[in-house]
């Protein structure tokens, strides 16, 4: 009973950081134990579930669990244990004699792995990405690139992965993400000739990112097509390529292609990832209204999406209707979002998308109509109006996009009956889209399946091969006693 009471009243004078790094520094030290058996059976999948643990423990990292950690992890006095442990900020002197004096006990005597090396800069740059301390988070990013390129073991690549990303982030905080596009260049070409798909994977959307920030669009396309084949290792990465492709698809005026690649990227996101979903969202919707259509009030209305996209769903009532002057004051009342979005170029090209709705809805409305009237409903604020509703009509006209006929010596539009829209080839163009999007779904499904390595395989023992061969004997034995009977 005297031990429990004893075990009791010990941590009540103790500070609460103390009494919570422990946990968290034992929970880092078997992380670390984790990629030291990785490294030495070469399983890349246990990596991938370090990166997971370490995602969960991320918000718990502090300075003086980082610096415990290192000094069990890392050998101290090393260059490398000095050089992170100068990023770190310093923590009560009581903290550190704790978190020192219980690693100090337990770390190996042994030169630390490469894997390891790379993931104590890992939690480094994190932590100072965390505590917004953008000055130290570059320097340890920069050096632990430089470290990178003198290491080239597959069970590195996805804590690499990582480091690119952190390393491309870093800079961008800082507003210096142009000084490294040279050195991301530099590791793409290196990636590729290591074989290191997933590095690939990862600095090829990263170029991309910083090529789309300073709006070189068709750089990025020249990289993007003259790059090696995407083959989508990771979903989160072909997430952000299919996301980059639709935006250069956009600004190209290929408005299918983009549409298709914004929505799959949608799509693919996970659920947890709700900010990518907004982005891919508000370009799909844009993208969907300059090809004419108009989306799903269900799309404004998805979970945790409604307040960031309701800027876009006044926009789509404006388009839908073809209201000029609605069109103009929705594109003032949130011009400070559509150009921290990115999409205010796109929105000015919608000014046509509107016109021409308006003009289809007065087509279908009247049988004919005089031009003036058109310019009026257009709300043309023209110096000559008649003139440029004309032209307009005329576009349209030549267009298909309504079905009419100028009378320029009356001054009218004359608005055909509509048909039967059955007896056209609409319904089979729209049966075969559908049928050409579930086909590439399942494809795409298919391909994401995994399988374990030569699963079709069965590993034939000895005794097996034995019993087979003994098997085969007798039966060409029995088939040639056979034959002899027959002869």
């Amino acid at each position: 009973m005297t031990q429990d009471v004893e075990m009791k009243e010990l941590p009540a004078p103790s500070n609460s950081v103390t009494s919570t790094s422990p946990s968290t520094l034992q929970h880092l030290k078997e992380i670390a134990s984790l990629i030291e058996s990785s490294a030495y059976a070469r399983e890349v999948r246990r990596i991938v579930r370090v990166i997971r643990l370490t995602m969960i423990l991320r918000r718990k990292l502090k300075a003086s669990v980082l610096s415990g950690f290192l000094n069990y992890a890392l050998t101290p006095g090393s260059e490398v244990h000095t050089r992170l442990l100068s990023y770190l900020p310093k923590e009560d002197e009581h903290d550190m004699e704790v978190d020192t004096a219980t690693s100090a006990a337990q770390t190996p005597a042994k030169h630390p792995l490469p894997e390891l090396e790379i993931y104590c800069y890992l939690l480094v740059l994190i932590f100072l990405i965390d505590q917004k301390k953008y000055s130290e988070a570059k320097a340890c990013s920069a050096a632990s690139i430089a470290r990178l390129k003198n290491l080239n073991r597959r069970t590195i690549d996805v804590l690499a992965s990582r480091l690119y990303s952190y390393y491309s982030l870093s800079y961008e905080l800082t507003g210096d993400l142009a000084e490294i596009r040279g050195n991301l260049l530099a590791l793409h070409r290196i990636a590729t000739l290591r074989h290191d798909e997933l590095g690939q994977e990862t600095l090829l959307n990263l170029l991309l990112r910083n090529y789309l920030h300073y709006n070189l669009y068709d750089q990025a396309e020249k990289l993007r097509s003259k790059a090696p084949r995407f083959e989508a290792h990771s979903n989160q990465q072909f997430c952000r390529y299919l996301f980059y492709l639709g935006k250069i698809r956009t600004i190209q005026l290929e408005y299918t292609d983009a549409k298709e690649s914004l929505l799959q990227a949608a799509r693919k996101a996970p659920v947890s990832a709700l900010g990518f979903r907004v982005q891919c969202n508000k370009w799909a919707v844009i993208v969907r209204l300059l090809l004419g259509e108009i989306p799903e009030r269900t799309v404004f209305m998805q979970k945790g999406m409604e307040k960031a996209l309701r800027p876009y769903f006044e926009l789509t009532n404006a388009v839908r209707i073809g209201d000029l002057e609605l069109f103009k004051s929705v594109a003032e009342k949130f011009s400070a979002t559509f150009s921290s979005d990115r999409t205010h170029n796109l929105i000015v090209r919608l000014r046509h998308n509107v016109i021409r709705t308006g003009l289809r809805n007065i087509s279908i409305s009247y049988s004919r109509i005089s031009l003036a009237d058109v310019a009026q409903k257009l709300r043309l604020d023209s110096p000559n109006p008649v003139a440029d509703a004309e032209s307009i009509v005329a576009k349209a006209i030549r267009d298909g996009a309504i079905d009419a006929t100028l009378d320029h010596e009356n001054g009218w539009m004359v608005s055909k009956e509509t048909g039967d829209i059955y007896s056209t080839n609409e319904p089979q163009f729209a049966f075969n889209s559908r049928i050409a999007f579930c086909l590439n779904m399942h494809n795409d499904a298919v391909r994401a399946l995994r399988f374990p390595p030569n699963s079709h395989k069965e590993k034939e023992s000895a005794e097996k091969r034995r019993e087979r061969q003994q098997q085969e004997q007798e039966l060409a034995k029995h088939i040639a006693e056979e034959d002899d009977d027959e002869f």
